[in-house]
């Protein structure tokens, strides 16, 4: 006798589970070695230590011993950011002898920065020295020691002061070099000069706040390395080309001579990447870092006021009732997130080089959305009430996930890009892009839904595009996402059990979760075989996890998301408002949602979708670290979508409001 044939849902969820682990296998397995950016064999003997020194600052008239060593270098922009909100000096200073961001004894436990400090220095084969005077280097390099000299501050704010720093700043880097034989001298020594900090107070202890998020006021700063001319810095920590971490700077000491930490350290040594122009790229990458959040609002709030006045169009009974104010709201609320995409493009045009970079910034803004906007609302599918929502959604998930796809070439210099100040991250898909994507994702099937009838094309169409999302979000050379991984195989494929008809039960959702984890600890696996300098996120997690880590890891995650919802009033607002809005959209019957209800009768499909999008977004808070950005992403997409898709009001009619789920349910869906 044949077997029996296995139940609707356990083929159903084998099948999504096979896929999720073709989806693994089919990730190439990482070369042990692969061909990389260029990098030195010289060990490095010198490290000039400043602090406020920006590209903006270079210049060949008012320091041109700057100038002398970075024609010879290897340059880059970096970022300074600690354990407090503003770095410091003395902060910096301790991060290049540890290796972590901050200091050791002040910083919380939740950091995760090792205490006591341990001085990493110590793993050199030759003696380090610390110099105060530029006169003491060169006795200290003859020594046969690696010298570490802290070289005069630039400070911020008044100018006059700050040109008086600059110019001894400049001396002292000229006594340096002239001492060693001269800026242009063959036999001049590897030498890194970094500036640690943007800030030095006099008083620092009472400038280092601690804080979930780091303050984006301070600016990158300058890095040079002399061993590598001609190339932009890079590294494995952010796989951005002219653009290092203060963290590398150690790893990169270590690596010259050949050395390894005492225990994990997260930065990566600085490599070489060919570039036309290095310095003019450091400049760009720090003029847009400082200038994006400024023009920001600007942009993005100017093209969001055209979804204002289509929410106002469509919310207000009096103008809502009226077919043409209404089809006019319906157009404005779908193309208004359009800005969100443009927004993460926007460094293909260089508008932090105008005049006036916020006009420039929102001039591409609009003309990018303009485009986007002519699809959106001049195909065929606007003669259809949910269509332009949904290819609007449609052209959001793409987009982004697409900027993941082709290596984040573009989030840096672009209003909603992982931000090189704040340091979080500077490649893949940040968490607020993934919610972007999952909320517009979700957006775009609960359209396609009204047009696709049948359980199992609904099925179809939600694996599809789950296993899209899911595989820009987990492979390494893209979205190298961990948390968005553990997230998206449980929310779509909920919404596929959903809407296939089989009944929900708890061991489906037991293994989606399963499935999720196995899946992002696979290719992290996968990820750490690779080189330490080519791992991404993932193949990290996998070294913490053999170092003991795990749960420290979990804790500081843990902790940064609280410290987010507690400690910054908006996102505790939209956290209350996301809570407030999960039960409305669950049972918008109960709470007298008439209109969600009218589309629920009209359009049963759409209830399961805002399942998935309330377990999507809830798992998503919980396990990454800044879930609130996330959680707002989502609230923000579907605030704009949501009011275009539904019914429009009629007369004083009021609409039938069913029971939650009522109608053609979840279950024959």
């Amino acid at each position: 006798m044949l077997p029996a044939p296995l139940p609707a849902s356990r083929r159903l969820l084998l099948g999504m589970l096979l896929g999720v682990l073709a989806l693994a296998a089919a990730l190439p397995l990482p070369a042990a070695s692969a061909d990389g950016p260029a990098e030195s064999q010289h060990p490095v003997r010198l490290v000039l230590a400043t602090a406020g020194l920006t590209w903006e600052d270079v210049d060949p008239q008012t320091t041109p011993h700057l100038q002398c060593l970075a024609d010879r270098s290897g340059v880059g922009a970096m970022n300074t950011t600690s354990a407090s909100v503003v770095s410091t000096k003395r902060q910096g200073l301790e991060t290049l002898r540890t290796g972590y961001r901050g200091l050791a004894e002040e910083a919380p436990r939740s950091s995760g920065i090792p205490t006591p400090p341990t001085d990493q220095w110590a793993q050199l084969p030759v003696p380090s020295t610390e110099v105060s005077s530029p006169e003491e280097v060169a006795p200290a390099l003859e020594a046969e020691a690696i010298v570490q000299f802290t070289a005069p501050s630039v400070p911020q704010g008044d100018e006059a002061a700050r040109a008086e720093g600059l110019a001894a700043l400049d001396d002292a880097v000229g006594t340096v070099l002239e001492d060693l034989g001269g800026c242009e001298s063959a036999q001049l020594p590897r030498i890194l000069l970094v500036s640690v900090a943007a800030t030095d107070p006099e008083h620092p202890e009472e400038a280092e706040n601690p804080g979930a998020v780091a303050s984006r006021t301070a600016g990158l700063q300058v890095a040079m390395d002399s061993a590598l001319p001609g190339r932009a810095l890079t590294s494995g920590a952010t796989k951005q080309t002219g653009v290092v971490v203060l963290t590398d700077v150690l790893p990169t000491v270590l690596d010259s001579y050949g050395a390894t930490a005492d225990g994990l350290i997260p930065g990566q040594p600085f490599r070489g990447a060919e570039h036309a122009q290095p310095q003019q790229l450091a400049l760009d990458r720090s003029l847009a870092a400082r200038l994006v959040d400024g023009a920001t609002v600007p942009a993005l709030g100017s093209w969001f006021l055209l979804g204002v006045a289509g929410l106002v169009l469509l919310l207000v009974p009096p103008l809502a009732r009226r077919p043409r104010p209404a089809a006019a709201g319906r157009a404005l609320a779908a193309i208004a997130p359009l800005a969100l995409p443009v927004g993460l493009y926007a460094s293909l045009v260089p508008w932090w080089r105008a005049d006036s970079p916020t006009l420039a910034l929102t001039g591409v803004v609009w003309a990018g959305c303009a485009l986007l906007s002519a699809v959106v609302l001049a195909g065929p599918w606007r003669h259809h009430r949910l269509g332009p929502a949904g290819v609007s959604a449609a052209l959001i998930a793409v987009l982004i996930l697409a900027e993941s796809a082709l290596g984040s070439r573009w989030q840096l210099a672009s209003p909603l890009g992982a931000q090189p100040i704040s340091g979080g991250r500077f490649y893949g898909l940040s968490n607020h892009l993934f919610g972007m994507v999952l909320a517009a994702s979700l957006m775009a099937l609960l359209c396609l839904f009204a047009v696709v009838r049948t359980a199992r094309a609904r099925v179809v169409w939600t694996v599809l595009v789950g296993g899209a999302v899911a595989a820009v979000c987990v492979a390494p050379s893209m979205g190298a996402d961990f948390g968005s991984m553990l997230a998206t195989i449980p929310t779509f494929g909920l919404l596929a059990l959903l809407v296939s008809g089989v009944r929900l039960r708890l061991w489906h959702v037991l293994a989606l979760g399963a499935g999720g984890a196995a899946t992002v600890l696979g290719v992290s696996f996968l990820d750490w075989l690779r080189p330490a300098e080519e791992r991404t996120h993932l193949g990290r997690f996998i070294d913490e996890l053999l170092s003991g880590e795990l749960l420290t890891v979990i804790v500081r995650k843990l902790a940064q998301n609280i410290a987010m919802t507690t400690g910054y009033p908006a996102l505790a607002v939209v956290m209350v408002l996301a809570v407030l809005a999960s039960a409305a959209l669950l049972m918008p019957g109960r709470l007298r949602w008439r209109s969600l209800a009218a589309l629920d009768a009209e359009h049963p499909a759409s209830y399961p979708v805002r399942v998935a999008l309330v377990v999507g977004t809830w798992l998503g808070y919980a396990v990454n670290d800044t879930g609130p950005v996330l959680v707002a992403s989502i609230v923000g997409i579907w605030l704009c979508c949501l009011p275009a898709v539904l019914p429009p009001r009629t007369g004083d009619a009021r609409h039938p409001v069913p029971a939650d789920g009522a109608g053609d349910t979840a279950r024959t869906a």
